[in-house]
């Protein structure tokens, strides 16, 4: 991901042919919101108004190092090249695949190289606490503990490592390798100077997440293969560019069912393999035409994806392509009858001083929160070192890593094909990999700070998506209120939060991701889904009780999504200690006796979840069920333990029987709530490689099988959530967006509501004043007293 020193990007939505100077550092924002209808002269003097110079911020002051810019955004400048938790840049993989190239026993070897991932190693924590206390912001030397003859400044961090996925495409081998990167290395460009290997690895018995260029040969392979042209025409489709080729992995079970005719558990995924659906666009001059409005079906194809060769194929059933759906495209003019709406007037988000938060690297600042912005290829966003800067108290820590795991999306429709779609788009895809440049739309409004991405694609080259991560302010309606009825007078302020978001399509459907930070001490997750459902065709005639008819001969299966946001929580605590612990809450009625005489009494129970398999815990809005995350040893002004809570937002379980064949790799989807000590091997609820996994359980439920004691550690949550998706008409062409998420509360965190030292608007203060003024008593009530 590109820093704030390195990235340049033009004004969002905005024509600006001037260059700002390479010293302006307004020039790394963007202004969204402004209408390009506007008149010449107005557009001139919004553009003005929205880019206007900021003065530097007086509050708080400025770290060490720091230098506040009189124009622009305030910049600090960096203490040095990459703080442990930083991305890796485009040089640093770059060298990272070139070292591992170059250690190849042979030319065979090295031309069969294929780069699945090339990440960051996550450093150990007293590494970040080293870079957070000496290095980068927030320079906080209290992060480390003291000694006897006072702190040992080390002159230089460890050198970063790169952890490599590498698939073997001549011999279908799965290999992990460690490449330390020293500085060096990292400012080399073009892998000149290559790294050192610390350690690599074969990883018997699995298959990696396949690759854009894998998807993008098995669409050729398939359109090119014969039998296949001749059943196309079959249905009347001779011109293939008409067809759509989507390659779904194929499921563990259905592997032994192809290969061998059974299932054995003692066997593995020794053949890459891809069963892809089917669907043929409708030839018009839409610029943008729904092909999955016609799903063809009947057809059976196995692509051997080492090899790149159809292995199976079959021309089961004869099912004819449902008609052209009148309603099937979404693009301006093509809905509805041609006719968009008219009536929608500008609306335009104003910040005339800019934004509130500051930015240095990938350190963001704001609202007394600071945390850094991560990425990966499989993750996408990345939350780390999330702390509250809570007056005389300081910075105060509530989690080291926060980010969304895993997704799982099974379909509730036994028939072929549908039964077998239940993509992991997280392990078998990569979500940060299938992340949208938010160049090509604008999803946010305001002023935006962007991120670009850096990954490896297949081949070990370098692909960048620009403007991946967007971080913006938005206004979030009210923050608190109160009237005085007896005064008339009334306190209000309005309530802003801060997001930081990506959205990526697999295949049909679109998630955004985002993490809000509020001001009163909130954090939410929140995922959006929208995009195109996943159908399929039916006979004249025909109606399936697992779906909705959506069209004539067409009909959306019921499915759920699942997310699983992993919370490597540290409320209170510094880097290294473990002085965490999970209680549930619970409300309870009061049994009808002499402590409830009028029947209405409840109360709060707390059961403190002691280990692993206690922890294994699902969602109850019967009894307001939530999780505190408490620090066994800090206290508020009331003596109780400080902490957070996680309340759930609307939430599901697996609606599939408890032997249903996705559940053996999915385990983890039996409960909502999971809570493990920190290791940092334990990454992905399902296992690192759930692509043909045939182990039943690996993952999750394998490690709490441990029963690890959970009364006093470094926690880590994990949190299942998901949404039953029964279409509707209303849903097609394009699904409106739905929402879900949780959020993470104070709780007993402050010592009073952290919110009420928000001012009022500038505005509120003028109106308030007048109205003081020249109404000074205004309720009827007043005057009858």
């Amino acid at each position: 991901m590109a820093t704030t020193q390195e990235k340049t990007t033009p004004t969002c939505c905005i024509n600006n042919s001037s260059k700002p100077s390479a010293t302006e550092p307004v020039k790394d924002w963007k202004v969204s919101g402004s209408d390009p209808s506007l008149d010449p002269v107005r557009k001139r003097d919004s553009v003005t108004t929205l880019i206007r110079p900021v003065e530097s911020l007086p509050d708080p002051p400025p770290p060490p190092n720091t230098i506040s810019s009189t124009k622009g955004i305030p910049m600090m400048v960096r203490a040095q090249t990459s703080h442990p938790l930083d991305p890796l840049s485009a040089a640093e993989i770059s060298v990272a695949v070139a070292t591992v190239r170059a250690a190849g026993a042979t030319p065979e070897v090295r031309d069969s190289m294929r780069f699945v991932e090339v990440v960051r190693v996550e450093p150990d924590k007293q590494v970040v606490a080293l870079a957070d206390a000496y290095f980068f912001p927030p320079f906080q030397p209290s992060l480390i503990p003291r000694t006897k003859g006072g702190p040992i400044i080390p002159t230089k961090l460890p050198p970063r490592r790169a952890r490599l996925v590498v698939y073997n495409k001549r011999s279908n081998e799965t290999s992990i390798w460690v490449v330390e990167l020293s500085e060096v290395h990292a400012a080399t460009r073009g892998g000149h100077h290559r790294g050192k290997v610390i350690s690599s690895k074969v990883v018997p018995d699995v298959q990696p997440p396949m690759d854009a260029v894998e998807y993008a040969e098995c669409e050729a392979v398939v359109k090119d293969f014969p039998p296949f042209r001749e059943a196309m025409k079959k249905r009347g489709i001779e011109d293939m560019d008409l067809v759509m080729v989507d390659p779904w992995l194929v499921p563990c079970w259905d592997y032994f069912k192809l290969m061998f005719g059974y299932h054995s558990d003692a066997d593995a995924p020794s053949r890459r393999l891809a069963k892809p659906l089917i669907f043929c666009r409708t030839e018009s001059d839409c610029p943008i035409e729904n092909g999955y409005a016609r799903p063809v079906e009947g057809i059976h194809v196995l692509v051997d994806m080492q090899n790149m060769v159809v292995i199976e194929f079959e021309d089961r059933k004869l099912v004819h392509l449902p008609p052209a759906d009148p309603l099937r495209n979404y693009t301006a003019g093509e809905t509805r009858g041609g006719v968009d709406r008219s009536d929608i007037k500008p609306l335009q988000i104003v910040q005339p001083e800019g934004p509130s938060f500051r930015v240095n690297g990938h350190f963001v600042e704001w609202q007394k929160w600071n945390f850094r912005i991560g990425f990966t290829p499989r993750e996408g966003l990345i939350i780390y070192s999330v702390a509250y800067v809570d007056g005389s108290r300081g910075r105060r820590p509530v989690a080291h890593r926060l980010s969304f795991v895993e997704m799982v999306v099974p379909y509730g429709d036994p028939n072929d094909p549908h039964y077998r779609k239940n993509a992991f788009d997280a392990g078998e895809d990569g979500l940060g990999k299938n992340a949208h440049s938010l160049k090509k739309g604008c999803d946010c409004l305001g002023y935006i700070k962007y991120f670009d991405a850096h990954f490896t694609n297949f081949a070990g080259g370098v692909d960048t998506i620009e403007n991946c991560v967007c971080l913006h302010e938005e206004d979030h309606g009210i923050l608190w209120k109160h009237q005085d009825w007896r005064t008339g007078l009334a306190e209000v302020r309005r309530s802003r939060r801060l997001s930081v978001s990506f959205i990526c399509t697999v295949a049909n459907y679109e998630y955004a991701f985002f993490w809000h930070f509020y001001q009163d001490g909130k954090i939410e997750a929140e995922v959006k889904l929208t995009g195109i459902l996943s159908l399929g065709a039916l006979q004249p005639g025909e109606v399936r009780k697992y779906g909705t008819i959506i069209a004539p001969g067409l009909y959306a299966p019921v499915h759920q999504h699942f997310f699983v946001a992993r919370m490597d929580m540290a409320v209170d605590c510094k880097p290294g200690e473990a002085h965490n612990q999970v209680v549930e809450m619970n409300v309870k009625v009061e049994e009808p006796g002499k402590n409830n005489v009028h029947n209405n009494a409840f109360y709060a129970e707390e059961e403190l979840l002691k280990s692993e398999l206690q922890a294994m815990r699902g969602c109850n809005p019967l009894t307001a069920r939530h999780w505190i995350i408490r620090n066994t040893r800090t206290v508020n002004r009331t003596g109780q333990l400080t902490g957070y809570k996680l309340v759930p937002g609307s939430n599901c379980l697996p609606l599939a029987g408890s032997e249903a064949k996705f559940l053996r790799r999915a385990a983890f989807l039996k409960h909502n709530l999971w809570v493990t000590p920190y290791a940092h091997d334990e990454m992905y609820p399902g296992g690192e490689f759930p692509n043909q996994n045939p182990r039943v359980g690996e993952g999750l439920a394998t490690w709490v099988k441990q029963n690890r004691s959970l009364e006093e550690t470094d926690i880590v949550l994990w949190y299942v959530f998901g949404v039953t998706h029964i279409p509707r008409l209303e849903d097609w062409p394009v699904m409106p967006v739905d929402r879900i998420g949780f959020m993470l509360m104070p709780h007993g965190f402050f010592n009073c509501s952290p919110a009420v030292d928000v001012p009022p608007n500038e505005s509120d203060l003028d109106l308030k004043d007048t109205v003081i003024a020249e109404k000074p008593v205004q309720n009827g009530l007043l005057a009858k007293l």
